[in-house]
């Protein structure tokens, strides 16, 4: 088989991390449900490692162009970013960001003397002052739920000029929206319960990264904390990684649909959606994004207006989380943790891989329902 170099990120999607190919393999990487190893090899333990974990390590590491290690949960991933550096240290964090990396940060802050600059990603000139005396710059692009964009390139540059770790939350965008590797970062990390596993049905977490010693460190942290990511669970995010790419291209293709339409539709008082032209993120994301992907946002006038549409829906599912086939909406303030800059009315919408005239008709009978 060709070597990796040569093969496109579509074809690493479906082939990376498969078994050997000898008389009678499986063609599949098989779920290993095993605690207890024999001894002598490279794991022993299940805590340690599991072939199923290696399979998962290998493909997402071959999408995002570095070495892989697998978690229980995007959170646990965040974690194991953050104990690379001490507990006293300076983090950079975007204001509006995964509700569980900033809810993580902010209970360090108060325990371990950890100190927080939180930044509008968007504002390079902002971000870029804030890594001066930094030890972590923790980005995120686009950012959850605001959809901003950061200038990756010029952030990662910043940050490591400055000595800072720089690593970038990749869920939102996927490796086949970005590769911030690529383009400056030393860390990626992955909510793989997300897009990677596509499917609603587990929990898992990703990191990424280019030094083996880093990722030797993690594996350490991952050892010694006892955040051993289920076999089950790895071994369908494997699965969905599988056609990560068609399930992206065509929920994207939805989102490009009906962002404008949403957009155009009186009950809306603002859309963000990097793919549309006038969106402040939409010349950013167009020269460092293969696609503008599958979240957008929509701002009701208030909390009230933007329940109701969202208990109008009857197709689309009114749920946390995001990046599944199905497609989910969710006023993000109702959770008591979520960044007050957020306004009350904003509804984040994850478009799924169903018709997008069905998808249309049913957000549109719900925007009509406001009265």
């Amino acid at each position: 088989m060709p070597g990796p170099q040569e093969l496109s990120r579509e074809t690493l999607a479906v082939v990376a991390g498969r078994p050997d190919r000898t008389p009678d393999a499986p063609l599949n990487q098989p779920l290993v449900q095993a605690s207890v190893f024999h001894a002598g090899g490279d794991i022993e333990y299940g805590r340690h490692g599991n072939p199923t974990w290696s399979a998962f390590e290998t493909a997402i590491g071959a999408l995002e162009g570095g070495l892989g290690l697998v978690f229980p949960s995007g959170l646990a991933a965040a974690g194991a970013i953050v104990s690379l550096v001490p507990a006293d240290a300076v983090v950079v964090v975007p204001r509006h960001a995964y509700l569980g990396t900033l809810g993580q940060l902010g209970v360090a802050e108060g325990r371990t003397g950890l100190t927080l600059r939180q930044v509008d990603v968007a504002d390079t000139d902002q971000v870029v002052a804030a890594c001066d005396g930094a030890d972590l710059v923790l980005i995120e692009s686009p950012t959850n739920p605001a959809l901003e964009v950061a200038d990756l390139p010029a952030v990662c540059a910043a940050g490591r000029a400055a000595g800072a770790l720089v690593a970038v939350d990749n869920t939102f965008a996927t490796p086949f929206g970005q590769n911030p590797l690529a383009l400056g970062a030393d860390v990626v990390m992955h909510s793989a319960t997300k897009f990677l596993a596509g499917h609603s049905d587990a929990v898992v977490g990703a990191v990424v990264c280019t030094d083996a010693g880093l990722r030797d460190r993690m594996k350490e942290h991952r050892r010694l904390s006892g955040t051993a990511a289920g076999v089950l669970e790895t071994w369908l995010a494997l699965r969905g990684m599988r056609t990560l790419h068609l399930r992206l291209e065509r929920a994207a293709a939805n989102a490009a649909v009906l962002a404008p339409r949403l957009a155009a539709h009186p009950a809306c008082k603002r859309v963000r959606y990097p793919g549309l032209p006038d969106d402040p993120g939409h010349a950013r994301a167009a020269a460092q994004m293969r696609t503008f992907g599958a979240i957008l946002s929509v701002e009701f006038a208030d909390g009230p207006t933007a329940e109701a549409f969202c208990a109008a829906t009857k197709l689309w599912v009114n749920a946390t989380s995001l990046g599944a086939v199905e497609s989910t909406l969710e006023r993000r303030r109702r959770w008591a943790g979520e960044s007050p800059s957020i306004p009350e009315g904003l509804v984040r919408l994850s478009t799924g891989v169903e018709d997008a005239e069905d998808l249309w008709a049913d957000l549109e009978q719900a925007l009509d329902s406001l009265g």
